[in-house]
Order: structure tokens, then C-alpha cells, then sequence
């Protein structure tokens, strides 16, 4: 039988680009969107989910069931950005950003694994960014949300083992995609000490996602993992300066590698 694969955020960015190739392949895809019906020319079903609602999450698996009585592979993609300085960032965003960066993605898992268990298989894929190993500047929420996702998936994916379930975060870095238009930017306040760099780091982050790799790398590294017979923890895919950026941050001195971003961010 074909492999059932869930994605959340399946309507628009890496989650679109996932989604078509995969059912292209021929996998029966299931995608999510907080707003199904304006998206009417998928050649998937996109079914309502809002991340940052236990009882969105709960209604969304009740609907499902009634589709299907398997889950193969699930693919936390949905998310959303964040920038501010760390100083000046409405927290209430903050809390709001980790419902549906961390939270959201953990409820998915929480209410997947059972399904999963009980086919005695199954393949998780949590969506994090290369951000998620250092805390970029004005990205600080960002960098925090995506870094817990892949922590937890570290604890996850060990308990999890004896069921036959993987687990494996996939780290993308910049793409050309529309998640500039879904990103919370804290407002640039007049007369704040951080006012000129923050709207200069603004418009660096703007153009390093236009400056950014097809998508379609995502939606095919996403194919080889669930084709694989054993997954590593953690992957990351991008342009090859953000990779090494990776290996750089864990061979460099931390001053060293702190200099290098902040001359990056022209701090």
C-alpha cells in the first residue's frame, strides 16, 4: 500500500513544494492549512489545522481518522519567523511564536506516536532551520523555538526507537519562499538604541530569503529520508556557507564564530 505522509503547512513555502513533490512520487499526502478552503487547486486534500489550538490539533486527528486508519511518515513543517530585539520583544509574541514553532509541532508528535506504535513503524520529521544551533541577532525567538524542536527531538528519538519510529530534525537554510509575509516583526521603535541596525538586519534577512535555493532541494532530501533505512539524527540543507557555518560553530572558538556573525550582521 502507498505510505500515508502528513505535512503540515502544506498551502504555501517548503511545505507546498514537500507536499507536491511527494505526491508526485506517489505517496498519498495529507496536508494542513489554517485556511483550507482558500486553496481549491491541489491535487492533495488540505485539511484545517491551526498549530497554536490543542483543540484545532485534537478536531484535526478526529477528521483525519475518518480518512484514514494509517500515518506513516508525519512532517512538522509549519512555522512561522520572529525578529525583534531580544531586549525589546513583546513576549506575548514570544509565547505565541513557540505555540506554533514548538508546541503546535509537539502536540502533532504526541498525538501521532499511538498510530504510529501501533503499526509497529513510522517516521517523524521535525522541520527546524540552521538557525536553530546559535542564536542569530533580531532572530533570538526564532533561533530559540526551532532550537528546543530539535533538542526535544534528540530525548524523542531515543525513546522511541524500540517502537520502530525515527526521528530526525532536517535544518533548512534560506529559500526562496513567502515566509518574509508570515513573519511577526517587532516594530522598529523610534529612538530605541537598536533602531538603525535592527532595520538594516531587517533588510539583510529579506534578502538572503529572495537571494535564497529552490525549495524543491527540501521537498527531495524530505523523499530520501523517508526512503531510508535508518535516519541520523539531524540534516541540513542549504546553500553550502550556511552548512559550514555548522561545522564552524563546533570547531571554531565560540569569540571567533560570535565575531563572524556579528560581522555577518555588521554588528
Amino acid at each position: 500500500m502507498k505510505q500515508t505522509v502528513l505535512v503540515t503547512g502544506a498551502s504555501s513555502g517548503l511545505g507546498k513544494s514537500i507536499s507536491f513533490h511527494l505526491h508526485s512520487l506517489g505517496y498519498t499526502v495529507i496536508g494542513t492549512s489554517r485556511s483550507p478552503h482558500k486553496y481549491t487547486d491541489l491535487p492533495f486534500p488540505l485539511l484545517a489545522l491551526d498549530l497554536s489550538s490543542q483543540a484545532s490539533i485534537d478536531l484535526f486527528f478526529a477528521e483525519l481518522a475518518t480518512k484514514t486508519n494509517r500515518l506513516d511518515v508525519l512532517v512538522n513543517n509549519a512555522g512561522v519567523g520572529i525578529t525583534g530585539a531580544v531586549e525589546e520583544m513583546n513576549l506575548n509574541a514570544l509565547r505565541s511564536h513557540f505555540d506554533t514553532n514548538f508546541f503546535g509541532p509537539l502536540a502533532m508528535v504526541q498525538q501521532a506516536l499511538p498510530i504510529m506504535r501501533s503499526a509497529g513503524k513510522g517516521k517523524i520529521i521535525n522541520i527546524t532551520s540552521i538557525g536553530a544551533s546559535m542564536g542569530l541577532p533580531f532572530r533570538g525567538g526564532y533561533s530559540a523555538s526551532k532550537g528546543a524542536l530539535q533538542l526535544i527531538s534528540e530525548a524523542l528519538r531515543m525513546e522511541v526507537a524500540q517502537f520502530g519510529i525515527e526521528i530526525c530534525t532536517l535544518a533548512p537554510g534560506d529559500y526562496a519562499t513567502d515566509i518574509a509575509s508570515r513573519r511577526y516583526y517587532e516594530p522598529n521603535k523610534k529612538g530605541s538604541p537598536y533602531e538603525a541596525i535592527y532595520q538594516e538586519s531587517l533588510s539583510t534577512m529579506d534578502e538572503h530569503v529572495d537571494d535564497g535555493n529552490d525549495p524543491i532541494e527540501i521537498a527531495k532530501a524530505v523523499a530520501g529520508y523517508i526512503q531510508k533505512n535508518k535516519l541520523r539524527p539531524h540534516y541540513a540543507v542549504g546553500p553550502f556557507m550556511q552548512r559550514l557555518s555548522l561545522t564552524m560553530k563546533k570547531i571554531l572558538p565560540q569569540k571567533i564564530f560570535e565575531r563572524m556573525l556579528k560581522n555577518h550582521y555588521n554588528l
